[in-house]
């Protein structure tokens, strides 16, 4: 009982390190396995492990085949989880870099690996090529902790995050094929036979997994199943699939699970996304009891196994050699400058995915008696534990190193996506600088989209946002919802990670009447709100610039925009095109020269110049006939 209750705890202990200093949560994980498992018995009196997943083969916390049962079934959770996130349509949009690096970058992962195994720890060809299928996968769990505080520019920030999120299901797959190739041989020469036991696997695999998806989608949405037992259900119809493919097929339940995600997740189903919350909540779980676990099942015998300077030349030539290689062969003519190239080739770290699935792997293939098998599971997590730590460590110097580190975070975040953000994100778009908009409203976003604008469908309680590498060169937020609430809230919880170089809001009704309430943080003008604002984008749906003499000339402009509900100021723009957001306290602005220009929503004044809004211009005039 104790063991049981120290690994959950320990389990969450480490999620929680892994949020708080910022490194991907399998790293905390397998060490704090390793300590409580092979290196405690070096400090008990009887050399037994504090934690003892299995121990003399019938006694421990999962004896007999009690670990590989649990390990199954908990990757054929994770697998599934997996396969749900990867989308057809996002595989068709991601850019061709990206497409590249899932399949040229897979096959020269695959083979290139499978030799160098081969070479270098001597291991017969199955055995190094299922390690290499292992290791393809990085995955958006390690990827993610490593860049969140990395400023980068969008496209590598993208590159490595849609890398990460589509081949955990794809290396998953391979990494199954591959060993239910190497099950069927039963470590004979492979046979005919052999080779129909695989296709079997294939078949029943993939039509088990196929024909569940739809059966469960019908029953989603045709309601009968109760919301109440919608998650519930659906894991037990998981690992209902998992048995009775497995059942018919030996070792087709885990190909069965991923096929089963990947149909799902491609579904249009009404409540995907409430199942894949409680599939993550799960996987969080069942990740920290299974790391933990798998790690204290490692013996000091399987580390010394590796403990040889071959490992070492095998981990640095999957770094330093097969990691670039399939980064540049797949970026070859691509936008993608140099150090861009560098940088996405140097990050590399390998995944939750591998580890677990190794582990499993590994132990069924020793059971078997497949020669070199005892080398899979230490190999495995030595890359894991060797890419994280060393990405961990060096990817912030690497991109100063080679170029690609943002200095200044130009980008801007807006929270809102009704008219008057979709009019100011166009206007900051095509003056050159990245904007996105966020919007739990699914319309607003999808109107932000329509107008070419990068937008978001997001809540901003969630954490989602703070894990979203691809807004890494975010330095400025504005908050332009009608929900002063919202606004403080957002203010209050992303300055310090979006707002670095300003994070503004639009002042409330209670602010806007009394001057002593002035928030130092307040955006435009201490007399605009969001309604003021609403109204003035609704009459005249359009951005202007105005050149500007002096500073004096400035504050008269200013005076004038608080004189009349349909101006609002939002920029100042110097004579190099840069802007520079307007604050509610806007006598700031002391150095105003020739050349400078003062940018403003809605009704023209004298000698403006009017810059967007045809189209919303045009939509208000077709909607009053």
């Amino acid at each position: 009982m104790i063991e049981l209750a120290g690994i959950v705890i320990l389990g969450i202990l480490a999620q929680w390190v892994a949020w708080r200093l910022k490194l991907p949560a399998i790293l905390p994980l397998i060490l704090i396995g390793l300590i409580v498992g092979p290196i405690s018995s070096l400090f008990t009196g009887d050399g037994r492990k504090l934690i003892e997943p299995i121990w003399n083969g019938e006694q421990g916390l999962f004896p007999g085949e009690g670990l590989y049962y649990f390990v199954s079934l908990a990757i054929s959770i994770i697998l599934f989880e997996g396969g749900l996130t990867l989308k057809r349509s996002e595989v068709n949009t991601v850019g061709p870099v990206i497409t590249k690096l899932i399949t040229l970058g897979t096959l020269v992962t695959f083979f290139a690996g499978g030799v160098a195994a081969h070479l270098i720890f001597g291991l017969n060809w199955q055995i190094s090529f299922l390690f290499s299928a292992l290791i393809i996968v990085t995955g958006p769990t390690v990827i993610t902790p490593i860049l969140r505080n990395i400023p980068l520019k969008k496209d590598v920030s993208a590159v490595l995050k849609w890398e990460g999120i589509l081949i955990d299901p794809i290396g998953a797959l391979v990494a199954v094929l591959v060993y239910e190739f190497i099950s069927v041989g039963e470590g004979q020469a492979y046979t005919k036979t052999a080779m129909i036991e695989f296709g079997k696997i294939l078949l029943f695999g993939s039509t088990f997994g196929f024909t569940f998806a739809h059966a469960l989608a019908f029953l989603i949405k045709r309601k009968y199943i109760p919301h109440y037992l919608l998650n519930v259900a659906a894991l037990s119809v998981v690992l209902g699939v998992f048995v009775i493919s497995d059942a018919f097929a030996h070792e087709s339940g885990l190909l069965a699970v991923v096929v089963m995600g990947m149909v799902m997740g491609n579904l249009d189903l009404p409540n995907l996304k409430e199942l894949l919350y409680f599939k993550e909540s799960l996987s969080v779980l069942l990740i920290s009891i299974l790391f933990i676990v798998l790690s204290a099942n490692i013996n000091l015998a399987d580390m010394e196994l590796i403990y040889t300077w071959n490992t070492l030349i095998l981990f640095l030539v999957i770094v330093f050699l097969i990691r670039p290689l399939g980064v540049f062969l797949s970026a070859w003519r691509s936008n993608l400058k140099l150090n861009e190239k560098l940088f996405i080739g140097w990050v590399g770290p390998r995944g939750i995915v591998a580890a677990g699935i190794a582990s499993l792997f590994g132990s069924k293939l020793i059971d078997r008696g497949e020669a070199g098998a005892e080398y899979i599971t230490p190999l495995v997590f030595t890359i894991v534990l060797g890419t994280v730590l060393f990405n961990a460590t060096t990817a912030r110097y690497f991109a100063m190193l080679v170029g690609v580190f943002l200095r200044k975070s130009e980008g801007i975040l807006i929270i809102g996506a009704s008219r008057p953000s979709r009019l100011i994100g166009e206007y900051l778009r095509d003056n050159g600088r990245h904007v996105v908009l966020i919007d739990n409203n699914q319309n607003n976003v999808d109107k932000a989209r329509n107008r070419g604008l990068e937008a978001i469908a997001a809540n901003i309680f969630s954490d989602n946002l703070t894990d979203n590498i691809e807004l890494n060169d975010v330095g400025y937020l504005m908050a332009l919802t009608g929900n002063s609430d919202i606004n403080e809230y957002a203010i209050e919880k992303f300055r310090e990670q979006f707002g670095e170089n300003g994070a503004f809001r639009l002042v409330n009704v209670e602010e806007m009447e009394d001057p002593n309430k002035h928030p130092k943080e307040g955006l435009f003008s201490h007399t605009d709100d969001y309604v003021k604002l609403t109204e003035a984008a609704r009459k005249n749906p359009m951005i202007h610039e105005i050149d500007l003499k002096d500073t004096e000339h400035y504050n008269g402009l200013i005076e004038i925009t608080k004189a009349d509900d349909d101006i609002i100021p939002i920029f100042l723009k110097n004579p190099q095109g840069n802007l520079a957001i307007i604050p509610s306290f806007s006598k700031e602005f002391t150095d105003i020269t020739k050349g400078y220009k003062l940018v403003y929503l809605g009704k023209k004044m004298v000698n403006g110049k009017q810059q967007r809004g045809k189209k919303d211009l045009q939509e208000e005039q077709a909607k009053t006939g």
